[in-house]
């Protein structure tokens, strides 16, 4: 699949990446080269297959959410390890 120099630019915006020209060009043959990959599903033959919403096997998925207390001391010991924000403990962001 041809993907422009306008639509990598366009996702790196989105993904907020800094790409330069040599960046660009192989992202884009990449993606290109994993699209057309992709494409290939379209030719899988599904006629007699089942519709499946989920194949994970999850068991429990509709129990009841249970609220723990924590001991006070573990809360503090946690809390004390970082930066508060509304009683909660700040962290560091994950993703960049």
């Amino acid at each position: 699949m041809n993907i422009t120099k306008e639509e990598i630019q366009h996702i790196a915006e989105l993904s907020r990446l800094e790409l330069s020209a040599e960046e660009a060009e192989k992202y884009r043959t990449q993606l290109g080269s994993i699209l057309d990959y992709v494409k290939m599903l379209d030719e899988v033959k599904t006629n007699n297959v089942e519709l499946t919403a989920q194949v994970s096997g999850l068991m429990d998925v509709f129990r009841e959410d249970e609220v723990k207390e924590w001991d006070k001391q573990e809360t503090e010991a946690a809390l004390s390890l970082g930066e508060r924000e509304n009683g909660s403990l700040k962290v560091k962001r994950v993703l960049q």
